[in-house]
């Protein structure tokens, strides 16, 4: 089977693109030993402070999606923040400051988490609250878009082929019709997109869906090689994001 990349086109001239992978924004529970996905509040706003000063333009989702097979529609350096899980501290915590910068974002559920917690995390993390369908009403009134995470958080690896199709094609048919927007992004839990990749950016082409993140790794050029399986640069408190802005492409 060859990889499918859908409507992806190469063009002469090639753009960079930066997409930031965050979870949880603020401090962690006192005592935890897994500190990795909290970012302080005040580590977060100097974050975006930085893409604001930086060359680096911060776009929406749309954008996203049609530069990835238009890139001249695409500013010379574009960064997308994203956010995995939908945790409460992203609407009570980071929308608030991505708005005071004019800043767009998307954040991934997993749909069977809709206002529970991260119960699929209990062994690694600590538990914390996941937004529910008001919440997520509410950040897409702000400008987040809301995209697919899966149904129930699993690896796709360990998936069978009714059960990759079920997780790909429910959560995205569950989100469009409570919240009433298009759902085209997937980004894979834990980061992993299968153990054939083919097979699954061949289903999420049929499912509807025009691009799938990582989690992982730093900017690169668009056109991409797949849209299907594009890198994220994983966000923890202590990144040099500076260094990565005024480096480029790593």
């Amino acid at each position: 089977m060859r990889l499918i990349d859908c409507e992806s086109h190469a063009t002469e001239t090639s753009h960079e693109l930066l997409v930031l992978a965050f979870h949880k924004i603020g401090l962690p529970p006192a005592g935890s030993e897994s500190t990795w996905f909290y970012i302080p509040d005040p580590v977060f706003d100097g974050y975006l402070k930085e893409l604001r000063d930086s060359t680096w333009q911060v776009i929406d989702a749309g954008t996203f999606v049609e530069g990835l097979s238009r890139p001249e529609t695409l500013p010379p350096r574009s960064a997308l923040l994203t956010f995995d899980d939908g945790y409460c501290s992203m609407r009570h915590t980071a929308v608030p400051l991505m708005s005071a910068y004019g800043f767009s974002s998307v954040v991934f559920v997993p749909t069977s988490f809709v206002g529970d917690t991260n119960r699929f995390d209990r062994d690694v993390e600590p538990e914390e609250p996941i937004c529910g369908w008001d919440d997520l009403l509410e950040m897409q009134r702000t400008g987040v878009s809301v995209q697919s995470h899966g149904v129930t958080h699993r690896r796709l690896s360990e998936l069978g082929l009714d059960e990759l199709r079920y997780e790909l094609r429910e959560s995205k048919s569950v989100l469009e019709a409570r919240l009433g927007q298009a759902v085209t992004i997937f980004s894979f839990p834990y980061g992993d997109d299968g153990s054939d990749v083919e097979a699954t950016a061949a289903e999420l082409c049929q499912a509807g869906y025009r691009a799938a993140l990582l989690y992982g790794g730093g900017s690169e050029r668009v056109p991409p090689a797949s849209c299907y399986r594009l890198s994220r640069l994983a966000m923890g408190a202590d990144t040099n994001l500076l260094a990565i802005l005024e480096k480029g492409e790593t």
